[in-house]
């Protein structure tokens, strides 16, 4: 059980049978009345954002998340096949379960999954990967780093934003949480 007192960002506590992460918190004591706190919880599983009052110490179950480091080894069908690099098991996992993320995922990268009641919760990519360009417009003499982008394909199969002077070949850093280039590598 944890105080509704003690909530930060990224806290994760249970309600309605769901797994829910403390995006924020604001503490309010009126001058009339108790103290509250108001929240913005994130659903882990659907992504929902939703608003909650909570009175000043009310308990509520924090989860427990267990967190593992697995490794993609290759895709059978439409599965991810993954290795629990502790105990080297197999785990596959679905495009569902694994989010919009999956077209940064390549053979060999290790991921960590976030578990809860042994259902995958969450799976998290490293925030920035290594990937080469395998599509794109040819750049032009006199392209500059400031002259605009363009659509490029990447090895996964992924399109990002690039400078108008990277060419197929390349190898480019790419920042999995916002889609965004962000230097050669």
């Amino acid at each position: 059980m944890i105080s509704s007192n003690d909530f930060r960002p990224g806290v994760s506590i249970e309600l309605d049978g769901a797994v829910w992460r403390v995006v924020e918190f604001l503490h309010v004591k009126p001058g009339k009345g108790s103290a509250f706190v108001r929240t913005k919880l994130k659903n882990v599983q659907t992504g929902s954002v939703v608003e909650r009052t909570f009175r000043a110490g009310e308990t509520v179950p924090q989860a427990v998340l267990e967190k593992s480091t697995i490794q993609h080894t290759y895709k059978d069908g439409e599965d991810y096949v993954f290795m629990d690099m502790e105990t080297y098991e197999e785990n596959r996992l679905t495009v569902a379960q694994i989010g919009d993320r999956v077209k940064y995922l390549k053979e060999g990268m290790e991921v960590n999954v976030v578990r809860w009641n042994n259902q995958v919760m969450e799976v998290e990519l490293p925030n920035s990967v290594v990937l080469e360009v395998t599509q794109t417009d040819p750049g032009v003499k006199g392209d500059t780093a400031t002259g605009g982008t363009k659509p490029a394909i990447v090895e996964t199969g992924a399109q990002v934003m690039v400078p108008l002077f990277i060419s197929i070949g390349e190898r480019i850093k790419v920042d999995t949480r916002t889609d965004s280039y962000l230097g050669r590598e």
